[in-house]
Protein backbone atom coordinates (compact mmCIF):
# COMPACT_ATOMS: atom_id res chain seq x y z
CA UNK A 1 0.00 0.00 0.00
CA UNK A 2 1.12 3.32 -1.26
CA UNK A 3 1.51 6.09 1.83
CA UNK A 4 0.12 9.72 1.14
CA UNK A 5 3.94 11.27 1.88
CA UNK A 6 4.79 8.66 -0.82
CA UNK A 7 2.47 9.21 -3.48
CA UNK A 8 3.36 12.63 -2.96
CA UNK A 9 6.74 11.93 -3.75
CA UNK A 10 6.21 9.58 -6.70
CA UNK A 11 3.91 12.66 -8.56
CA UNK A 12 6.16 15.34 -7.88
CA UNK A 13 9.15 12.60 -9.39
CA UNK A 14 7.03 11.80 -12.25
CA UNK A 15 5.18 15.01 -13.34
CA UNK A 16 7.78 18.20 -13.41
CA UNK A 17 7.03 21.44 -14.85
CA UNK A 18 8.70 22.16 -18.33
CA UNK A 19 9.53 25.42 -19.29
CA UNK A 20 10.70 26.80 -22.85
CA UNK A 21 12.18 29.98 -23.32
CA UNK A 22 12.31 31.62 -27.26
CA UNK A 23 13.85 35.06 -27.85
CA UNK A 24 14.05 37.43 -30.62
CA UNK A 25 10.36 36.96 -30.96
CA UNK A 26 8.18 40.18 -32.55
CA UNK A 27 4.78 40.67 -30.84
CA UNK A 28 3.23 39.71 -34.10
CA UNK A 29 4.45 35.93 -33.58
CA UNK A 30 3.71 36.46 -29.81
CA UNK A 31 -0.16 37.17 -30.74
CA UNK A 32 -0.10 34.52 -33.26
CA UNK A 33 1.24 31.50 -30.99
CA UNK A 34 -1.63 33.23 -28.81
CA UNK A 35 -4.01 32.20 -31.67
CA UNK A 36 -2.17 28.97 -32.50
CA UNK A 37 -3.31 28.15 -28.65
CA UNK A 38 -6.34 29.19 -28.27
CA UNK A 39 -8.28 27.76 -24.76
CA UNK A 40 -5.87 24.89 -24.82
CA UNK A 41 -4.94 24.80 -20.93
CA UNK A 42 -1.56 23.12 -21.46
CA UNK A 43 0.73 25.99 -21.29
CA UNK A 44 1.15 29.19 -19.73
CA UNK A 45 2.62 31.95 -22.18
CA UNK A 46 4.53 35.25 -20.95
CA UNK A 47 5.83 37.60 -22.97
CA UNK A 48 8.68 40.56 -22.24
CA UNK A 49 11.02 42.66 -24.70
CA UNK A 50 11.05 39.94 -27.04
CA UNK A 51 11.39 36.87 -25.09
CA UNK A 52 8.39 34.08 -24.49
CA UNK A 53 8.81 31.51 -21.65
CA UNK A 54 5.87 28.52 -22.39
CA UNK A 55 5.92 26.91 -19.08
CA UNK A 56 3.50 23.32 -18.75
CA UNK A 57 2.41 23.58 -15.11
CA UNK A 58 2.05 19.90 -13.60
CA UNK A 59 -0.46 18.42 -11.25
CA UNK A 60 0.76 19.90 -7.89
CA UNK A 61 0.53 23.15 -9.79
CA UNK A 62 -2.41 23.49 -11.07
CA UNK A 63 -4.28 21.47 -7.40
CA UNK A 64 -2.45 24.86 -5.62
CA UNK A 65 -3.82 26.78 -8.24
CA UNK A 66 -7.46 25.72 -8.05
CA UNK A 67 -7.31 25.48 -4.09
CA UNK A 68 -5.69 29.16 -3.89
CA UNK A 69 -8.71 30.40 -5.88
CA UNK A 70 -11.15 28.38 -4.28
CA UNK A 71 -10.44 29.53 -1.02
CA UNK A 72 -9.65 33.03 -1.74
CA UNK A 73 -13.44 33.10 -3.52
CA UNK A 74 -14.17 31.58 -0.01
CA UNK A 75 -12.81 34.82 1.67
CA UNK A 76 -14.29 37.20 -0.51
CA UNK A 77 -18.01 35.71 -0.27
CA UNK A 78 -17.58 35.58 3.28
CA UNK A 79 -16.89 39.09 3.92
CA UNK A 80 -18.92 40.34 1.06
CA UNK A 81 -15.91 42.01 -1.18
CA UNK A 82 -17.09 41.95 -5.06
CA UNK A 83 -15.18 40.33 -7.21
CA UNK A 84 -14.34 39.18 -10.55
CA UNK A 85 -12.30 36.22 -11.26
CA UNK A 86 -10.28 36.43 -14.47
CA UNK A 87 -8.51 33.30 -13.93
CA UNK A 88 -5.47 32.76 -16.13
CA UNK A 89 -6.81 35.29 -18.81
CA UNK A 90 -4.44 36.25 -21.26
CA UNK A 91 -3.53 40.08 -20.26
CA UNK A 92 -1.25 41.72 -22.40
CA UNK A 93 -0.19 45.31 -23.87
CA UNK A 94 1.77 45.85 -27.16
CA UNK A 95 2.66 49.72 -26.54
CA UNK A 96 4.30 47.89 -22.94
CA UNK A 97 6.19 44.72 -24.82
CA UNK A 98 4.01 42.44 -22.36
CA UNK A 99 1.66 40.11 -21.93
CA UNK A 100 1.11 37.37 -19.06
CA UNK A 101 -1.11 34.75 -18.42
CA UNK A 102 -1.50 34.45 -14.16
CA UNK A 103 -2.24 31.37 -12.38
CA UNK A 104 -5.25 33.17 -11.02
CA UNK A 105 -6.42 36.61 -10.86
CA UNK A 106 -9.09 38.82 -9.65
CA UNK A 107 -10.23 42.50 -9.63
CA UNK A 108 -11.79 43.41 -6.65
CA UNK A 109 -14.65 46.25 -6.38
CA UNK A 110 -15.44 46.64 -10.27
CA UNK A 111 -14.13 45.11 -12.88
CA UNK A 112 -11.53 46.67 -15.47
CA UNK A 113 -9.35 46.12 -18.14
CA UNK A 114 -6.52 44.05 -15.74
CA UNK A 115 -6.84 42.86 -12.62
CA UNK A 116 -5.97 44.06 -9.28
CA UNK A 117 -4.36 40.87 -8.06
CA UNK A 118 -2.30 38.51 -10.19
CA UNK A 119 -1.34 34.74 -8.12
CA UNK A 120 1.32 32.95 -9.51
CA UNK A 121 2.10 29.34 -7.87
CA UNK A 122 5.60 28.71 -7.67
CA UNK A 123 7.75 25.17 -8.16
CA UNK A 124 10.79 25.98 -10.60
CA UNK A 125 12.74 28.89 -10.70
CA UNK A 126 13.80 30.77 -13.66
CA UNK A 127 12.65 32.37 -16.47
CA UNK A 128 11.29 35.49 -17.30
CA UNK A 129 10.68 38.16 -14.58
CA UNK A 130 7.09 38.32 -13.90
CA UNK A 131 7.16 41.16 -12.01
CA UNK A 132 8.75 43.57 -14.53
CA UNK A 133 5.64 42.32 -16.91
CA UNK A 134 2.96 42.53 -14.33
CA UNK A 135 4.42 46.21 -13.65
CA UNK A 136 4.09 47.17 -17.43
CA UNK A 137 0.30 46.41 -17.15
CA UNK A 138 0.08 48.22 -13.59
CA UNK A 139 -1.24 45.30 -11.72
CA UNK A 140 -1.46 46.45 -8.13
CA UNK A 141 -0.56 43.65 -6.42
CA UNK A 142 0.82 39.56 -7.04
CA UNK A 143 1.08 36.97 -4.53
CA UNK A 144 3.76 34.53 -5.12
CA UNK A 145 3.25 30.98 -3.65
CA UNK A 146 6.19 29.56 -3.06
CA UNK A 147 7.58 26.94 -0.68
CA UNK A 148 4.02 26.87 1.26
CA UNK A 149 3.77 30.31 1.90
CA UNK A 150 3.16 33.81 -0.13
CA UNK A 151 4.66 36.71 -0.96
CA UNK A 152 3.33 39.21 -1.48
CA UNK A 153 4.85 42.38 -3.97
CA UNK A 154 2.30 46.09 -3.93
CA UNK A 155 3.09 48.19 -6.63
CA UNK A 156 3.71 51.61 -5.36
CA UNK A 157 4.08 54.26 -8.03
CA UNK A 158 7.04 53.03 -11.05
CA UNK A 159 7.82 50.13 -8.65
CA UNK A 160 6.79 46.87 -6.62
CA UNK A 161 7.34 46.87 -2.67
CA UNK A 162 7.77 43.95 -1.02
CA UNK A 163 4.94 43.73 1.87
CA UNK A 164 4.58 41.80 5.00
CA UNK A 165 0.62 41.23 4.28
CA UNK A 166 -1.45 41.76 1.64
CA UNK A 167 -2.57 45.62 0.92
CA UNK A 168 -5.88 44.77 -1.00
CA UNK A 169 -7.09 42.46 1.44
CA UNK A 170 -5.27 43.26 4.56
CA UNK A 171 -7.70 41.74 7.41
CA UNK A 172 -6.66 37.91 5.06
CA UNK A 173 -4.38 36.27 7.41
CA UNK A 174 -2.08 34.65 4.19
CA UNK A 175 -0.10 32.33 6.65
CA UNK A 176 -3.22 30.98 7.65
CA UNK A 177 -4.84 30.48 3.74
CA UNK A 178 -1.54 29.21 3.02
CA UNK A 179 -2.03 26.53 5.43
CA UNK A 180 -5.10 25.17 4.27
CA UNK A 181 -3.88 25.40 0.73
CA UNK A 182 -1.26 22.90 1.05
CA UNK A 183 -3.97 20.70 3.12
CA UNK A 184 -3.89 16.92 1.46
CA UNK A 185 -7.68 17.23 1.67
CA UNK A 186 -9.62 20.34 -0.87
CA UNK A 187 -12.78 19.61 0.48
CA UNK A 188 -12.14 19.64 4.44
CA UNK A 189 -9.80 22.82 4.05
CA UNK A 190 -12.51 24.64 2.33
CA UNK A 191 -15.22 23.89 4.66
CA UNK A 192 -12.65 24.54 7.67
CA UNK A 193 -11.19 27.75 6.33
CA UNK A 194 -14.90 28.98 5.67
CA UNK A 195 -15.67 28.41 9.40
CA UNK A 196 -12.72 29.73 10.52
CA UNK A 197 -13.66 33.04 8.24
CA UNK A 198 -17.19 33.46 9.73
CA UNK A 199 -15.17 33.56 13.32
CA UNK A 200 -13.80 36.65 12.34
Amino acid sequence: MVLLQELSELLQAEDPEERQIITGVSWESYEALLNDLGDRLEYRVTYLDGVIELMSPNRRHESRKSVTGSLLEIYFQEKRIPYFPLGSTTFRKQAKRGGVEPDESYCIGMEKEFPDLAIEIVFSSGGIDKLEVYKRLGVKEVWFFINNQFTVYHLRGENYELVAHSELLPDLDLTTLAQYVISDYPLDAAIAFREKIKML
